[in-house]
């Protein structure tokens, strides 16, 4: 299996990424979101925001995807980190999601290894994760995250899923 290449998101991606982000949404919350809810996401409206905001904003926001043989199977997205709105000198990786039928492929780890590489004056970078989210707490503690103490209630359809805030010191 060749290794994946990770470029930065095109206009043309966002279809693929609303696809590869939903079923994300719906393999990796199972059991820890009310299953209504992640039934109803929709792939369509998801892609039709992405087109919409794409290429807004300041372009301190980076949306990566990683490719094998011309199909994409993950995207992650990063930029500062939001502290309330307040900018501080952190990044953040916003999402990191690979398509399922890929777990296990490296598709992961490259599109991780290549945010954290594109953020060297970053002192940290920091990320939320679901609480209950095990596998993907266990991703991101191989790749030298750890918790930091910090948690944030979150609400999905009246459904409290706690998250838990995960840090890694960078170079900056």
């Amino acid at each position: 299996m060749s290794a994946p290449t990770v470029r930065e998101m095109r206009r043309a991606d966002c279809d693929r990424v609303s696809e590869i982000r939903i079923r994300g949404w719906q393999h990796a919350y199972r059991g820890l979101m009310p299953q209504p809810y992640l039934d109803g996401l929709s792939v369509t409206a998801d892609a039709e925001r992405r087109r919409a905001g794409f290429g807004q904003g300041d372009g301190s926001v980076v949306n990566l995807v990683a490719e094998r043989d011309g199909t994409v199977l993950g995207w992650a997205a990063f930029g500062p980190y939001r502290d309330g709105g307040t900018r501080t000198g952190d990044a953040e990786l916003y999402a990191l999601y690979v398509d399922p039928a890929h777990f296990g492929g490296g598709i992961g780890r490259a599109l991780l290894a290549a945010s954290v590489e594109r953020c060297p004056a970053s002192p940290r970078m920091l990320l939320w994760v679901l609480k209950g989210n095990a596998p993907a707490r266990r991703f991101y503690e191989r790749a030298g995250f750890r918790p930091d103490g910090a948690e944030e209630p979150f609400e999905v359809a009246g459904v409290p899923v706690p998250e838990v805030r995960y840090a890694r010191t960078l170079g900056g």
